[in-house]
């Protein structure tokens, strides 16, 4: 296993990968340190029902290695990691598995420290929190969405500014793809700020509430991809960018909170090609992880709206720089990260 996890192709000299097993609970988990020169690695747990070993790996290696990124780009004193925990979510959750989880985080002593995520909850962190200190995002200070929301639509008028040379979203069309904790509260600041959106979901109740407060028009899941907006807003599913998509996506500028939002690193050429303005998305995305490495490490929060704001002078710099180089975005982006992190 070993071998397979150093020749799996998301593997990016990280630190250390940990499987940690219990038998009483069942507690299957990955927990990947991509890289901590900058501080202890913090990210999320994830819960999923992993078809197989060689998937949650894959998985848990790509989001932590994202995680260094992402921290790194956001001023923040920490390094990158992340965890997976196998088996389903809604079926397999007891408090023992996730107190097994933060016996697990315990040994590590502190080298990784984790959240809530995918599949996860702040009920379950406190279960954790119960075995370690090691874990962020609790109780009803925990949710990062709000402080998300934020960052991606600071990033929105970034990329807005840098694209159609204004400040005003007053007449944009934003076709905004998925209307979870996220991206509902994307989609309000959204429309308090002027502009039309056009939605999908699997929730119908949430498609309903957002017709109603926002004056939203909704479209299948599949035609999101089809609608004639400024704005592409991915707030749901990663890859979203692949092929076929971009085929079809007739907008400038692509925003929005989803993770991973490029099925392969050569889509963000073909956005640049297509004259699309990428916002990178752990960039724009950041301001969850700023709000919770504030709240664990008890820096001031009087300076952490001001931090995920910062979110747009980092964007408009990476956008400056992918011009004058000549090179997509996402490459600038991983470049600015990486001036930050790499010794």
């Amino acid at each position: 296993m070993t071998a397979f996890v150093f020749n799996e192709v998301n593997f990016d000299n990280h630190e250390q990968v940990v499987f940690a097993s219990e038998a009483k609970s069942g507690l299957k988990a990955i927990i990947a340190v991509h890289n901590t020169n900058l501080g202890p690695a913090m990210g999320g747990c994830r819960m999923w029902n992993y078809a197989t070993e060689a998937e949650a790996v894959r998985d848990v290696l790509r989001l932590s290695r994202g995680m260094t990124y992402k921290n790194a780009v956001a001023g923040l004193p920490i390094g990158g990691g992340k965890s997976v925990i196998i088996g389903n979510p809604k079926t397999d959750k007891t408090p023992a598995l996730f107190e097994a989880l933060g016996e697990a985080l315990g040994r590590l002593g502190g080298r990784y420290i984790t959240a809530e995520d995918v599949g996860t909850s702040p009920a379950d962190m406190a279960n954790v929190a119960g075995k370690t200190k090691y874990v962020a995002g609790l109780g009803d200070r925990g949710d990062p969405s709000p402080f998300t929301a934020l960052g991606c639509f600071v990033g929105a008028q970034a990329a807005v500014k840098h694209h159609f040379k204004r400040d005003s979203f007053d007449g944009l069309t934003v076709a905004l793809q998925g209307l979870g904790h996220v991206g509902y509260d994307y989609a309000r600041r959204l429309h308090e700020a002027g502009a039309k959106l056009v939605v999908a979901d699997i929730d119908q109740n949430s498609l309903k509430r957002a017709q109603e407060e926002f004056g939203a028009t909704v479209v299948d899941v599949n035609a999101i991809y089809d609608v004639e907006a400024d704005i592409y807003a991915p707030c749901a599913l990663g890859a979203t960018l692949n092929p076929d998509t971009m085929n079809r996506l007739k907008v400038k500028i692509v925003a929005g909170g989803a993770n991973n939002q490029l099925a392969t690193p050569e889509i963000g050429e073909v956005c640049r090609q297509k004259g699309i303005l990428y916002a990178p998305d752990f960039v724009i995305n950041a301001g969850g992880i700023i709000k919770v490495c504030y709240e664990y490490m008890n820096t001031p929060e009087d300076g952490m709206d001001a931090h995920v704001r910062r979110i747009g002078e980092t964007l408009a710099e990476v956008f400056a720089r992918a011009d004058a180089e000549g090179v997509p975005t996402s490459v600038i982006a991983d470049r600015l990260a990486e001036e930050r992190f790499k010794k």
